[in-house]
């Protein structure tokens, strides 16, 4: 209990003050190790350091970007002295932000490709199968039959077999589907988009939903810029301190 004397000494209420936060919240992010753990007093009331203080102010501006789950779990790693793991998360939201770019790149492209005759494919041309298509997009077949089941994708059956067969038309709706849902649509926002191709009135809404899909991910990557910058403040400084 030395430290107590000489530390200052912060309350739950002065971190939780800070940021808007109910005091049983910082003390939930303790327990989650979020915060280092923090020394009692002989009554047993917690008692927060400037560390502390630092730690919920990286935690909260890491969460923007990465998302709270993850921003935990980069602090815990760091309380437990795993400095490199805690980078490793952090790298792997860059690698997944970057594999979204690439995605809406791709999406871009696709209707690049959509002339004012989209919708009339011929059914003749690049006819596959559901185990085909689902490999092809990595993705499973009973995702095929749900996007199927809510209109998004529409294959034919063959009369002989039963079996769906999907042609150019409806591939292109699964492809057109399955990277907007990377985009982070919901299927009832992507329904009128694929309608929308389908009857060639134009691309004037996929064009709106691709501004916004860069808007998103230009704010996450300001928001993993902001994270970056108070996690490396907080390692600077407490990354080799003891707890308290």
């Amino acid at each position: 209990m030395g430290n107590l004397q000489t530390a200052v000494r912060l309350r739950p209420v002065d971190l939780a003050r800070e940021h808007g936060l109910s005091t049983q919240a910082v003390r939930n992010y303790e327990d989650a190790g979020i915060l280092p753990r923090a020394e009692r007093t002989a009554a047993g009331y917690r008692v927060y350091t400037p560390r502390h203080a630092q730690a919920l102010r990286a935690f909260l501006a890491l969460v923007p970007g990465h998302g709270h789950a993850t921003a935990a779990a980069i602090l815990r790693c760091v309380h437990d002295g795993d400095e490199a793991s805690a980078l490793r998360l952090v790298d792997e939201t860059h690698a997944q932000l970057l594999a979204d770019r690439r995605t809406l790149r791709a999406v871009e492209d696709t209707l690049d490709g959509l002339g004012a005759d989209a919708g009339r494919t011929s059914p003749q041309r690049g006819e596959t199968f559901i185990g085909p298509l689902a490999a092809r997009l990595r993705i499973r077949p009973v995702t095929l039959r749900q996007w199927e089941r809510v209109g998004l994708v529409r294959p034919r059956r063959d009369p002989a077999t039963g079996y769906r067969v999907y042609d150019a038309a409806a591939v292109r709706d699964a492809e057109l589907t399955h990277q907007l849902r990377r985009g982070g649509y919901l299927l009832e926002q992507i329904a009128p988009l694929v309608e929308q191709v389908r009857t060639a009135g134009g691309v004037e809404p996929l064009a709106a939903a691709l501004d916004e899909w860069h808007a998103r991910l230009t704010a996450r990557g300001r928001a993993l810029l902001s994270g970056a910058a108070a996690l490396d403040a907080y390692l600077s400084r407490y990354a080799a301190a003891p707890p308290a």
